[in-house]
């Protein structure tokens, strides 16, 4: 299973909000932290806000902060939310060209899996994620005063 850069850009994203509290914070603040394209930041923000993990606040002083409170937001609803293809193997995707699917006895193992590997994602969130021994650590290391 590869985790798109896309899911790790939303998962950085919500890390950071999570580090700042209430703050308002722009998304040329968190390119900046994570020295990362603002161009890839604004369509993952646009998502997260689309799909309610995000609120944003337009104008001069306007910014972004959590929509949901950490222990709300679930590792694995945010990976399935942000991957577009969970398909591991072709025979999952609707382009599926292998002549031995009809009998291939690898598609429930590899579905067994990827179900196994979400069921894992499942049992955490963003607050298990964030460590707060680690939050001195992780100001300094985004920057962030």
């Amino acid at each position: 299973m590869h985790i798109t850069r896309y899911t790790d850009y939303s998962l950085r994203v919500l890390i950071y909000l999570t580090v700042q509290g209430d703050r308002l914070t722009t998304i040329q603040e968190i390119a900046d932290s994570y020295d990362i394209s603002k161009n890839h930041l604004m369509k993952v923000v646009h998502q997260l806000n689309k799909n309610g993990y995000i609120e944003t606040v337009r104008g001069k002083k306007g910014g972004m902060r959590l929509h949901r409170a950490p222990e709300d937001i679930n590792i694995g609803m945010l990976v399935r939310d942000t991957e577009h293809d969970l398909s591991i193997v072709e025979c999952y995707s609707d382009k599926n060209t292998c002549k031995i699917s009809p009998v291939c006895g690898l598609k429930p193992i590899f579905g067994e899996a990827l179900q196994a590997f979400l069921s894992v994602l499942d049992k955490y969130t963003l607050k298990d994620i964030m460590n707060d021994q680690h939050q001195p650590q992780l100001l300094k290391l985004l920057q962030i005063a």
